[in-house]
């Protein structure tokens, strides 16, 4: 089989994969809050050279020589993906229960049944048991109850205030001391050492390595929160599909250079050995 035709096919296999990315993206457009994803595209030899000194054998041995391979090192492989995390246009809701972080690395914590993810979404809502929760069900978690676990008890009757660093205020009309605010809690606003560590796990959500927990800080004055808005998604429609035209084009490629190997210069090399036997 030639080199080229190792090369097409991972070539091929790497835009496919570019481009479950890209369709995710698109799918992803009114999401509020969700960041794009994106992959980097390199090959195995890069990989090696840039973790060599990890491997158990020097590449200057007998036996290392099996990690290198001119043809099949060469071929291209999704070498990493990541998350944009540029912030979205934060966009006006007149919603009292609707929030934004208009900071990077910033999150809303939330308790679900497999532990405490994170987020961004602030399209809350008050749940039928009273608390502050997203619309899936799941609670949003207090400041002082970010450890414990605990949530926020809101009154639907009353009016909602919140401040920029998350603290909540309310207003009970039907009562002595109607139209005074008083603090009722705080919303817990997180933070993290290394937000590349953060995986997407669904119904935008974002889960934090166990062992990698203490790189969590609960930010007491992020001065980052903004009632009555909501962060929509950062993904540009435009730019996506020009990704998008540009994936079909090399798959469209690659496709024209795997039929070249195998109808033309396989068919072509066994009818000359053919002819010299």
């Amino acid at each position: 089989m030639q080199n080229g035709y190792y090369g097409a096919v991972g070539g091929i296999v790497t835009q496919f994969n570019r481009l479950d990315t890209i369709s995710n993206n698109l799918a992803n457009l009114n999401t509020n809050a969700f960041k794009r994803d994106d992959v980097i595209i390199g090959d195995y030899l890069r990989i090696y050279q840039a973790y060599q000194q990890e491997l158990p054998l020097k590449n200057h041995t007998k036996e290392a020589a099996k990690f290198v391979n001119r043809a099949l090192d060469r071929v291209p492989i999704i070498s990493d993906s990541y998350s944009d995390q540029r912030l979205g246009v934060m966009m006006p809701t007149q919603n009292s229960l609707d929030f934004a972080l208009s900071k990077e690395n910033l999150f809303f914590a939330i308790q679900t049944p497999q532990g405490v993810r994170y987020t961004r979404d602030g399209a809350f809502v008050i749940g039928d048991d009273g608390m502050l929760s997203t619309k899936e069900g799941y609670h949003v978690l207090s400041r002082a109850g970010l450890e414990t676990e605990e949530g926020i008890l809101i009154d639907p009757q009353s009016q909602i205030e919140v401040d920029t660093n998350g603290n909540l205020y309310v207003r009970v009309a039907d009562t002595e001391n109607a139209g005074e605010a008083t603090q009722n809690n705080a919303i817990a606003i997180v933070s993290f050492t290394n937000p590349r560590l953060l995986k997407k796990v669904g119904q935008n959500l974002y889960t934090y390595p166990e062992e990698k927990i203490d790189d969590r800080t609960n930010i007491l004055t992020p001065s980052a929160l903004r009632q009555g808005f909501l962060e929509k998604s950062n993904v540009n429609a435009v730019v996506e599909m020009t990704n998008l035209i540009e994936t079909n084009r090399l798959v469209d490629m690659y496709s024209k250079v795997l039929k070249t190997h195998m109808d033309e210069l396989n068919s072509e090399a066994i009818n000359k050995l053919a002819t010299r036997a």
